[in-house]
C-alpha cells in the first residue's frame, strides 16, 4: 500500500514563505518610566526553581538602569519563542 504523498525538498516546502523581521518586545523602565521596544538580544531570561527565581532582565536604553522583572509561564513562553537567551539557574 502506498500513500498519496510525494517527497518534496525543504527548499520547495519553504518556497512560498516570506522572511519575518526581528521580534521586538515592549518593555518599560521602573526608574525613568521610559517605554520602548527591545530586540531579543537585549534581553536575558533566567529560569529558576520557582516563580521567585524566574525573571528577565535588560538594561534601560534611556537611563542605563539594570532592570529585572518577574517572568511567569506566559512570559517565559513568549521570550523563549522569540529567541531570547536563556540561563537555567541551578540550586546548590
Amino acid at each position: 500500500m502506498t500513500s498519496g504523498a510525494r517527497g518534496i525538498s525543504v527548499a520547495s516546502a519553504f518556497a512560498g514563505m516570506r522572511s519575518v523581521g526581528p521580534v521586538l518586545f515592549r518593555a518599560g523602565c521602573p526608574d525613568c518610566r521610559g517605554r520602548f521596544e527591545l530586540g531579543a538580544s537585549a534581553l536575558l531570561l533566567a529560569i529558576g526553581a520557582s516563580s521567585r527565581t524566574t525573571f528577565y532582565s535588560f538594561t534601560c536604553p534611556e537611563c542605563g538602569a539594570a532592570v529585572r522583572k518577574p517572568a511567569g509561564e506566559r512570559i517565559v513562553e513568549l521570550l523563549t519563542g522569540g529567541g531570547v537567551r536563556t540561563l537555567r539557574l541551578h540550586t546548590a
